[in-house]
């Protein structure tokens, strides 16, 4: 039987491997994007003006870093070597830090709080909410903000659902993914304690595509 303890890193390393790298200027301009499309949707507004900020499953570094060169202290967490390892060498020069851990875990280990902590299409995407959740209420500032995106649920399959990373003939390799309907994230969001909370999907640009869901709420 495969391990996702131990499998999960490596599938998130050969993710990290195969996505393009990006000119710098054009990584920066288009970092923080919520949907998947480029160009659509809202861009840095959502988490306010924080002078820290916190990203779950940062990947390579992009949103980070867009933050650390508008001067905020900004730092970014993923489970991939190789995304952490990339990140510092394209980014530590801004100032920006890059942590090697698991979202919870490093959450759990750590007293800092911080301005804002989001997550886009990444780590909030990938852990239970109830184990999350809670954590990031306790990290953030009072008055901080929580940002997060990641697909809608289709229609009819919503909480915990099951992928294998490698495929139905590869090696036996699995994640996880949580999907509610808005209301539902709205729901376990004020069950642990955040407020101003608001969660929505936002439509995409052409008719008949996968919109994105996003959800705000504060400490």
């Amino acid at each position: 039987m495969g391990n996702p303890t131990t499998d999960v890193p490596s599938y998130w390393d050969r993710y990290a491997q195969g996505v393009t790298p990006q000119d710098p200027e054009e990584a920066l301009a288009t970092a923080l994007e919520w949907t998947q499309y480029p160009g659509h949707g809202p861009g840095f507004e959502p988490l306010g003006e924080p002078a820290s900020a916190l990203e779950l499953g940062a990947g390579r570094g992009n949103a980070v870093a867009a933050l650390a060169s508008r001067g905020v202290k900004a730092a970014g967490v993923d489970v991939s070597p190789v995304s952490v390892e990339h990140a510092r060498h394209q980014w530590g020069h801004l100032g920006a830090e890059f942590h090697h851990a698991d979202a919870v875990e490093f959450l759990a280990g750590t007293g800092q709080r911080w301005d804002a902590v989001y997550s886009v299409w990444g780590a909030a995407w990938f852990t239970d909410p109830g184990v999350l959740f809670p954590l990031v209420h306790d990290r953030l500032e009072s008055g901080g903000r929580f940002v997060f995106s990641c697909a809608p649920a289709v229609p009819g399959s919503y909480g915990v659902q099951g992928m294998y990373g490698g495929g139905f003939n590869g090696r036996e390799v699995w994640v996880y993914r949580w999907a509610y309907e808005p209301a539902v994230w709205e729901e376990i969001l004020v069950g642990h304690g955040f407020r101003e909370v608001r969660v929505w999907e936002e439509a995409a640009p052409e008719a008949d595509h996968v919109g994105t869901l996003i959800g705000t709420a504060s400490r």
